[in-house]
């Protein structure tokens, strides 16, 4: 290595320097925070870019930030502000509407969920009775009298919306008859 480039750091001795495992800089690498370049045994080096990098990750970790967010900031170049490297007010907007857009997906999602369990929790119910009348078929009882508890437990509950209508279900199981 000739004076002129650059020092490039193993992964342990680039953890080592940051404070952190190994681990944790090929975790960054995975989420595509870092590319650090390879050597001709595919070893990863890091550079001083690279360290700077992780510098920024780490102390953004450390405030909470999560790394979707992360990931956003690191879209922004740091600018100087007052003296110190700070993002811009554009920037910062920037990052505002691209994690508000991932909340907003997020949300429809959430949405699109809750539909779907609801709907979930609806069928498991009609198909509950469904499967205590099988068990207990199974366990021997008398397909009349399960029949029956079945016909008065839904007038109870008020009828089926067939009934309510004037309309008779047929209350067997598949393959029976009352």
């Amino acid at each position: 290595m000739s004076k002129d480039s650059p020092a490039l750091l193993t992964v342990r001795d680039a953890a080592e320097r940051l404070g952190v495992t190994p681990r944790t800089l090929k975790y960054y690498e995975e989420r595509g925070l870092v590319a650090p370049t390879r050597s001709e045994g595919r070893y990863r080096l890091y550079d001083e870019e690279d360290l700077k990098r992780f510098g920024r990750i780490l102390r953004l970790r450390s405030l909470g930030f999560s790394l979707h967010s992360i990931t956003e900031m690191l879209k922004q170049p740091l600018e100087p502000v007052d003296g110190r490297q700070r993002y811009s007010v554009e920037s910062l907007r920037q990052i505002h509407d691209a994690i508000a857009q991932q909340v907003d997906a997020l949300d429809a999602r959430i949405e699109s969920m809750r539909r779907e369990l609801k709907e979930a929790q609806k069928l498991r119910a009609e198909l509950s009775p469904d499967l205590d009348y099988l068990q207990r078929r199974l366990a021997g009882e008398n397909a009349d009298a399960l029949l029956e508890q079945r016909r008065s437990a839904r007038a109870k509950a008020g009828g089926t919306p067939l009934a309510r209508r004037g309309k008779t279900p047929d209350d067997a199981a598949p393959g029976e008859s009352s």
